[in-house]
């Protein structure tokens, strides 16, 4: 069975199984595979591709390296002991105290004003590469600036951050 040029029971069996061993969860390697299925598309929609199966399983690999990276972003929450900030509710869910949520939107009113006090310029790189997530080879891409720029507006809003996290905190 073909697509596009790609054997579909090989892709479904051997790469398929080969993205699960390296996840460990069948359910991440099927969502790597499609997104591999997807970007496949769109640079066969630009070039033509000689070794469709081989240009796959190298795609495949580069979704499933940007998977690892974005999960890299986040913490997980801790098991066992209630944390401090947590609230029990009745029914056993947990939900953040009163005082923590306080304390985190005045810290993010903090930052809001901080980032309206930086040139926009260096607001939109900081807002792109650290919220957005994207890298700062997109982020000169799609700014049309050098990735040289890019780094010194991340090292001024960051600065800036800093500067400021050191007055708030003491």
């Amino acid at each position: 069975m073909q697509w596009n040029g790609i054997n579909l029971r090989w892709a479904y069996t051997d790469l398929l199984l080969s993205l699960g061993r390296k996840t460990q969860c069948m359910q991440r390697a099927h969502d790597v595979l499609h997104d591999a299925f997807i970007r496949f598309i769109l640079a066969s929609q630009r070039v033509d591709i000689a070794q469709p199966n081989a240009y796959l399983r190298r795609v495949a690999h580069s979704v499933l390296i940007d998977h690892y990276r974005d999960a890299s972003r986040l913490l997980p929450l801790p098991e066992g002991d209630m944390e401090p900030w947590m609230d029990t509710r009745e029914n056993g869910e947990f939900a953040p105290s009163a005082e923590h949520l306080a304390d985190l939107q005045q810290r993010l009113e903090a930052i809001q004003r901080i980032l309206a006090c930086l040139p926009p310029r260096c607001r939109e790189v900081f807002w792109l590469a650290r919220i957005e997530g994207h890298r700062q080879v997109e982020v000169a891409r799609m700014l049309g600036i050098s990735s040289t720029m890019v780094e010194r507006h991340l090292a001024r809003a960051l600065l800036d951050l800093r500067e400021a996290y050191e007055l708030f905190a003491s």
